[in-house]
């Protein structure tokens, strides 16, 4: 009798982690919702609300037609073009019209992640590419002072970038952390909240969900960086505390840089990636045309990060 037997060969990985990129993206999306809930939706209404919710629809909506013209599988239930979505509508001002919302999910879902391949094979963050298209192409609608100027709140209506940028910081040494943490500031729907944005990112590193290294480097970067200009000029230039909790720092911390298709895999190269961005982000808003940096910061670390991730500490010993 023949007593071979039988062998199941399959292809590699051969151990799973349990993880799936339906959780990743349902976790950072949960992560997200303190700072867009509490800082959005409580501070500016109904119409950040609305916002959230057609820029969540419509990325979802994007994914849908662009799997059914291609004939793919329907992936929305993996919940990245939500993800997308709502990120998209944090870095939003609550009174951004339809059709801007319309035309930036379109870009970050079909342009910034379709073209590339779809999910896992984008060169650039899809959220971050498109707010940087928006930005470049109706700068007008990202000038919050003026976006949000009939809002009766009850904070200063000057975005604090804004009022750095063209007075100095004779303009902001009122400006307390406190107010920065809580979200008495005007900005973006999610942006605003630094308290929410560090309880979700916290989340996310101690889950093991984003990488400690490109964060805390970027993190790193905007306070040496924003040391050393202010030391310089004090008068012209904020200290670290003040640009770690305004603009889109903390939400590009953790929820843009450390994106994994864009972001470096290996330890020096995440180091590297996560500074020069903190780096470049206060380059430009001290020096630059652009009030904040973030998002074009990340955009250029994104161009980079295949050069970057290359970079290899040398083996240790030598051949005999």
């Amino acid at each position: 009798m023949n007593d071979s037997k039988m062998l199941l060969v399959s292809h590699a990985p051969f151990i799973h982690s349990g993880g799936s990129v339906a959780q990743r993206n349902f976790n950072i999306l949960y992560a997200a919702l303190p700072a867009a809930v509490l800082g959005g939706i409580f501070r500016f209404g109904a119409p950040a609300i609305a916002v959230l919710c057609f820029s969540i629809a419509t990325a979802m909506l994007w994914e849908l037609g662009f799997n059914l013209v291609t004939r793919q599988p329907v992936r929305i239930g993996d919940g990245n073009a939500a993800l997308i979505g709502l990120l998209f509508a944090m870095l939003l001002p609550a009174t951004a019209p339809w059709w801007l919302v319309l035309t930036g999910t379109f870009v970050a879902v079909i342009i910034g992640k379709h073209i590339f391949g779809g999910i896992g094979a984008n060169a650039f963050n899809p959220v971050a590419l498109s707010m940087a298209i928006l930005m470049v192409s109706w700068r007008g609608y990202f000038d919050f002072d003026a976006m949000l100027i009939h809002y009766d709140l009850d904070f200063a209506m000057a975005y604090p970038l804004a009022a750095l940028k063209h007075f100095g910081t004779g303009a902001v040494d009122e400006v307390r952390l406190a107010d920065l943490l809580l979200g008495r500031q005007s900005g973006a729907i999610g942006a605003t909240f630094g308290l929410g944005l560090l309880a979700g990112g916290l989340y996310l590193l101690l889950r093991g969900f984003i990488r400690w290294e490109i964060t805390l480097s970027f993190l790193a970067g905007i306070i040496v960086t924003s040391l050393i200009f202010n030391i310089v000029d004090p008068d012209r230039f904020a200290g670290p505390g003040f640009h770690i909790f305004t603009g889109y720092t903390l939400i590009g911390a953790f929820f843009l840089a450390t994106e994994d298709a864009s972001s470096p895999v290996n330890f020096v190269p995440m180091l590297i990636y996560g500074a020069a961005g903190g780096m470049m982000t206060i380059l430009i808003r001290n020096i630059g045309a652009y009030v904040d940096g973030t998002i074009l910061a990340i955009l250029v670390i994104n161009m980079v990060n295949p050069l970057i991730d290359k970079i290899r500490p040398k083996a240790m010993g030598k051949a005999v």
